[in-house]
């Protein structure tokens, strides 16, 4: 790997990164020796990179600095495609709208030859046979969650008559053939998954969720993260109503 291409991913990993990270962590990704990604640190910091930290502690990149964004490799344009890919072959119509204005926007300012290696990425993602009948209730769910409201939910679950719920919507999973809403339960009180399909009826309240965005949606993660530990299905699980 040229120094120059080095440079970049060590900002790359700088970047993705939310705490300090090791000189010998960032060496072992890039596999070369530690005294390089040292001497690489401080030419970052000497040509006005905003690098803190001490090889001791562990480095981050300051807020507010970034790179040019479509400084992008070829792996990472493959990448990116097939996201849009995966995502327009199993969302809802404005889902595969927005996947569509994003791919012609980023190819719009690529240069010619990123442009071709972007549009003809080797990775496909076909959707399922059959998507899940939700009808509007995605464009609704994802309404509240920007707004940060609690919604009301009329839900069939397999083994019991229909039950209203309101819920605090945190992130929805695009699986093959059903999509499932993760979201704070006040009935039980927990953290519970519903399928889309499954709601009859879906009404967004006036009432603000009592958490940000931020904070309930690293408290879900750190739960799921909890229960895989445990063997508990979190997400894995369809319906957990």
């Amino acid at each position: 790997m040229r120094r120059a291409d080095r440079l970049l991913q060590i900002i790359q990993i700088l970047r993705r990164e939310r705490r300090p990270i090791s000189g010998r962590t960032i060496a072992s990704e890039l596999e070369v020796s530690l005294r390089t990604i040292y001497r690489d640190v401080a030419a970052l910091e000497a040509s006005g990179v905003p690098v803190l930290g001490e090889p001791s502690v562990g480095y981050v990149l300051q807020d507010g600095y970034d790179l040019p964004p479509l400084m992008f490799s070829t792996d990472e344009l493959e990448i990116v495609m097939l996201g849009l890919r995966m995502i327009g072959a199993r969302g809802d119509i404005e889902i595969n709208t927005t996947a569509r204005d994003v791919v012609a926007k980023i190819a719009a300012i690529l240069p010619d030859a990123k442009r071709s290696e972007f549009l003809t990425a080797p990775l496909l993602a076909p959707g399922p046979e059959v998507l899940p009948e939700d009808g509007p209730v995605l464009l609704q769910l994802r309404g509240a969650m920007k707004a940060n409201r609690k919604v009301e939910i009329l839900y069939h679950a397999a083994d019991r008559e229909p039950g209203w719920r309101v819920i605090w919507p945190i992130v929805i999973a695009f699986f093959d053939r059903v999509r499932v809403l993760a979201a704070w339960c006040e009935l039980r009180e927990a953290y519970r998954y519903f399928r889309t399909d499954r709601m009859v009826e879906v009404n967004m309240l006036p009432a603000k969720i009592p958490r940000s965005r931020k904070r309930i949606y690293a408290d879900w993660w750190h739960h799921e993260k909890m229960e895989q530990r445990l063997g508990i299905d979190g997400m894995g699980v369809v319906a957990r109503a």
